[in-house]
């Protein structure tokens, strides 16, 4: 800090301040100063060793590719023969309980060509039951485009609670 004061000036408070030091404190004290952005990279989702259990059941993701999903659904219950994505459900074993949804942090869906059409019946059906957030297997499977083209990690959520 470098202060220059005149003792002979008839206003001996009056000083001259370093400029690069009078711009750090003429900026001190504003609003954004007093801010801070942190990012949470956290989750208690998918650590069952932790205090608050909540494991990994199921990640599901199709990559349909050029074709339009709901064609190829059609394509697919013809394939296992199937009326309608309702029979199909039917004939599945799938997840009973409701889970916890979530995009899946690191993608990776499966190409329908390259999965039996069993199997990627199955991926549908739950994608199927899924919201962004929510697999709930007492709703009515509902096909859009957005709902089958999630890729989705699904929790068992018994062992949380807020």
């Amino acid at each position: 800090m470098t202060l220059q004061v005149s003792s002979t000036a008839p206003d001996c408070w009056l000083a001259a301040w370093d400029q690069e030091l009078w711009d750090q404190w003429a900026n001190s004290g504003g609003p954004r100063s007093r801010t801070r952005e942190e990012r949470i990279s956290s989750t208690v989702l998918g650590h069952d060793t932790a205090a608050v259990r909540c494991p990994r059941v199921l990640r599901v993701g199709l990559d349909f590719g050029t074709d339009s999903p709901l064609a190829c659904m059609q394509q697919l219950l013809a394939a296992c023969g199937f009326p309608d994505e309702h029979e199909a459900r039917a004939a599945f074993a799938l997840p009973s309980e409701p889970c916890i949804c979530r995009p899946d942090p690191a993608p990776q869906p499966v190409p329908v060509a390259s999965l039996t059409a069993r199997d990627a019946l199955y991926q549908a059906l739950v994608l199927g039951l899924c919201t962004a957030w929510c697999y709930d297997p007492r709703r009515p499977v509902l096909w859009t485009r957005a709902s089958l083209t999630r890729q989705l990690e699904l929790f068992d959520g018994r062992g949380f609670y807020a």
